[in-house]
């Protein structure tokens, strides 16, 4: 499987894509920035990002849930 899930902006020029991909036999979610290149309108992959194993799933949401109550009990959202 090779979808893209999900897409929000990082910034005027780059967007992050999450979604899930098939390499070497491996289902993964891949976290990617994306950006523009030069002179035109296309988007393009970069290495900046992660893959994890799609059975890693319950541990990403874990760690979000986390990284946010951290975030509000800084108030920083």
């Amino acid at each position: 499987m090779d979808k893209t899930v999900f897409v929000f902006p990082k910034n005027k020029f780059q967007e992050i894509r999450v979604g899930i991909r098939e390499y070497k036999g491996n289902d993964l979610i891949d976290i990617r920035t994306w950006t523009l290149t030069q002179g035109s309108e296309e988007m393009v992959p970069t290495a900046k990002g992660v893959s994890i194993n799609v059975n890693l799933i319950a541990d990403l949401k874990k760690a979000l849930e986390e990284v946010e109550s951290e975030l509000k009990k800084n108030k920083l959202i």
